[in-house]
This record gives structure tokens, sequence and C-alpha cells, in this order.
């Protein structure tokens, strides 16, 4: 065994272990178990030095980091002498965006000799070619839309914050926050059933999105408009000189329900960028919904 895999929450854990041929060493964060994944090791944030130093004398070579996990702040308490002298650079990891954050601890594990591998690297299937996958196919419309969000979603993760969009017409509905891209088309959903009315005649909203680059994410909370009419669509890409080893957008079979409820028309995701999760199912989930799955170039 020369693969470990550093868990978090969720289902890509599990498909990420199946799809080896030797069974990898399953390391869990305590307290974000995957789904459906036994645990052959589990490890706090204070007693990650002891993790690594484990890994490199059992003879793993390489670490694959897969699954969602939320900041856990560091207890003092359960630091053991291995941590201690990482608790700087932890500290300055937790206050960090995304992508910041994970290119410290993924330096951790380099700096004891553990190659990082991508989920993709090891699960090629999970990130499909340019192209529509669905049975509906975009409007001349969504290529616009697609444009905007390709570039509102460049200027979020300019600033590592977020990965995903909503666009109708030309305006942005609404921006991934940390709470992530499900907790965003939920708010859109309720919106839009309580009857809030079209985005563009809430001044608010309007307002929100034309000076929403200059404020940064202090106007996230107010691009959640509603959107009374069905069209537009959730754009989700990796940030601007994203480290793709970790953490990579990925969507799933319940994402097309989500996009459904909010009113939308379809999903796009930039090539070689987005994992799907279940591809047929998400699929088909789609084509049930009458929305469209385009796989698109990024834009030279």
């Amino acid at each position: 065994m020369t693969l470990a895999l550093i868990c978090g929450q969720g289902r890509l854990p599990r498909i990420v272990a199946d799809a080896q041929s030797q069974r990898p060493l399953v390391c869990v964060l305590n307290g974000f178990e995957p789904d459906g994944l036994r645990a052959d090791l589990v490890f706090h944030l204070e007693t990650l030095g002891t993790l690594l130093d484990t890994l490199k004398s059992g003879g793993i070579k390489q670490v694959c980091l897969c699954g969602a996990i939320r900041r856990p702040p560091i207890d003092a308490s359960r630091l053991d002498a291995k941590t201690a002298p990482l608790v700087a650079r932890l500290q300055t990891a937790l206050t960090s965006g995304d992508d910041g954050a994970l290119r410290i601890v993924m330096q951790l594990f380099e700096e004891e000799d553990l190659r990082i591998v991508a989920v993709h690297d090891l699960v090629p299937d999970l990130v499909p070619a340019e192209g529509v996958l669905t049975l509906k196919t975009y409007a001349p419309q969504n290529t616009v839309e697609a444009r905007l969000g390709e570039r509102t979603v460049a200027a979020m993760g300019a600033r590592d914050a977020g990965q995903a969009c909503v666009v109708r017409g030309d305006s942005v509905l609404a921006r991934e926050d940390a709470a992530g891209t499900d907790a965003m088309l939920t708010r859109l959903a309720r919106d839009r059933a309580a009857g809030g009315g079209d985005f563009l005649s809430n001044p608010i909203n309007a307002a929100s999105d034309m000076f929403g680059g200059l404020l940064g994410d202090a106007t996230d909370w107010l691009t959640g408009g509603s959107s009374a009419a069905d069209g537009g669509i959730l754009f989700k890409a990796p940030k601007p000189g994203q480290d793709r080893r970790a953490d990579l957008p990925v969507i799933g079979a319940s994402t097309p329900d989500a996009v459904a409820a909010a009113g939308l028309a379809g999903i796009v995701i930039e090539a070689g960028g987005v994992m799907i999760l279940d591809r047929a199912k998400t699929v088909a989930r789609c084509d049930a919904l009458g929305l469209f799955l385009w796989v698109r170039e990024k834009s030279a």
C-alpha cells in the first residue's frame, strides 16, 4: 500500500477508493467522516504532524485529498509534539482562502516526500470531455450567459472566493460563498417560491450586481435575487491559477433538482476543470427535468 486518502465528507472518497486496484489507506479528519467508507486512521488537525510521520514511516508515497471539510479551530490542549512546530502555518491556512489554505497543507505533505495526487488523476472518468451531455442543448442566449459566468467566477476566484455563480441574461443572480453551491441554489429556489419578483426589477440586486466587483464579498448576500421566470444557468469552474490537485469543483446527481428548483435552464461547467459524480444519474436527471448540461471549453 503506497497511497493514502486524506478524507473529508461526502461520496467522493468512496468513489476514489473503489476505483483503485489496491485499497488505499483511508485517513479521516475527525468529525468529517465520508459516506460509506471505513476509516483506517482517524486524526485531528492538532495531530497532523503525527499523521505525516505515520504515513512516511508506513511506506506511503502518495496522498490524495478528497471530500469536504470545514475549518475546525485549533485546540491547543490537543496539540502533540510533532504538530506544535506547524501551528503557525496551520493558523495561516485557517485564515486564508480555500486555495491558499490547501496550498499550505499540501506543502506540509510534500515536505515529508509525500506526493500529492489529484482525484481526477486517480479517477479520470470524473472529468468529462467538452460537449453537451444531455438531450437538450443550450440556446444562443446561454452562450452569452456562459461568458458572463466565466468572467464572474474568474473575478471571484481572484479573491479566492468561490467557484460558481448563477447568471440570467446579462445579470449575475447569485455568487457562491463559503456555504457552497447547494446553499446558493437553495436561496434562489426559496426566493422564487416566495414570488419575490424578477431579478432585474429589484433595484437592490441590480445595484449589487453592478458594483459587486468593486465591493467584493460584502455584496454576495445581496446577489441572491429571486428568479420568478425560468431561464439562466448555473456556471461552475475552477479559480484562475488554482492548484487543481485539490478542491476541483464538483456537481452530482442532486444538482439538477436544485438547478430546476431555482428556475434555471441548465448547467455549464468548464471542460477539464469540474468533476461530475454519478455522471449517468446526473445526466439522466437533467434529461428528466428538461435541463441541458454543457461541458464548455474555457474561452481563449
